[in-house]
């Protein structure tokens, strides 16, 4: 190829982009983008340098230095804190050995069409339609002393059923609230995962004389690894920055201390610090750490 056709190559891709191309693509990529750096990574990066610092988010000439002193305080003068990061560990396990389990069990037993499929389908999806907020707010009513359940128990209020008042048992009742949805959104994940996978595996494997289990241990559950990675991914995600249903149950209230009611209480509450940029960032590094680990070590096993 003589030099001159490859001149006019280049030049013809340099042209591909007319200035109504340019407009379009600048619209339709720099908007979001932009909008994309200043509601996200702008506050994202102030809060961690804020979070060195003493301030009331008032007056920005009363922004002092304070170094580790917010983190020394967090880890070493507030023992909420570390229950806090209790029950955010009992929604991680809970989330990971339940509430997942069932999600995936309950896809696959959909997937293969089982009696009342559809009617299962629907039950479980209609919750991911709701945000956690309004899942909060139904279960509120349902559970209070006033509320529905204990109304079909013939409980008034003097001797009804106290589900969000005893502190032992308050996490797990969280814990049931939020599978809830969590269980129909794994199942929704993986039901369109097991709708991809080609089903003359599950004939060859049914010929060969292997168990639903086995079929679905060596066959399915490997073949489904890129949704396996999500559904981790999404678990801790969902565990570790949980929030909007123990707000709406107890406010700020010491009723259910978790790390996303800590951050609130010290940003937007009476007395409002910089200690609650602490806690952003210490929830922050907590969900981005192990998630970084795990589909770095993922990835190594793909390239391998």
């Amino acid at each position: 190829m003589s030099t001159t056709a490859t001149n006019n190559k280049q030049v013809s891709r340099r042209r591909a982009f007319s200035k109504r191309d340019k407009i379009t693509l600048g619209f339709f990529v720099g908007i979001p983008t932009a909008l994309h750096l200043a509601l996200v990574w702008i506050p994202a990066i102030a809060t961690i340098g804020l979070s060195f610092t003493y301030w009331t988010g008032i007056q920005y000439s009363n922004i002092r230095w304070a170094g580790l002193g917010n983190y020394k305080n967090i880890f070493f003068s507030t023992p909420a804190f570390y229950d806090a990061l209790q029950n955010n560990v009992i929604w991680l396990l809970w989330f990971f050995l339940i509430a997942s389990p069932l999600g995936v069990l309950l896809a696959y037993q959909i997937d293969r069409q089982i009696r009342g499929h559809k009617f299962y389908q629907s039950a479980y999806y209609m919750p991911v339609v709701l945000s956690l907020a309004v899942t909060g707010i139904i279960w509120n009513f349902m559970l209070r002393p006033d509320g529905f359940i204990n109304g079909l128990l013939g409980r008034d209020i003097d001797n009804a059923v106290s589900f969000f008042g005893n502190y032992d048992i308050n996490i797990y009742v969280i814990m049931v609230i939020a599978s809830w949805r969590h269980i129909g959104y794994i199942m929704l994940l993986y039901l369109a995962g097991l709708k991809a996978i080609d089903s003359s595996l599950r004939e060859a494997a049914a010929i060969d004389g292997a168990t639903e289990w086995e079929t679905f241990r060596k066959i399915i559950f490997p073949t489904m690894k890129p949704v396996n990675i999500i559904i981790v991914v999404i678990t801790m995600i969902e565990s570790l920055r949980a929030f909007d249903i123990v707000y709406i149950i107890y406010g700020t209230s010491a009723g259910l201390p978790i790390l996303g009611i800590l951050v609130f209480q010290n940003i937007a509450g009476e007395g409002a610090s910089m200690k609650g940029a602490a806690y952003a960032v210490i929830l922050f590094v907590l969900s981005i750490g192990p998630i970084i680990a795990y589909l770095a070590q993922q990835f190594k096993e793909d390239v391998k």
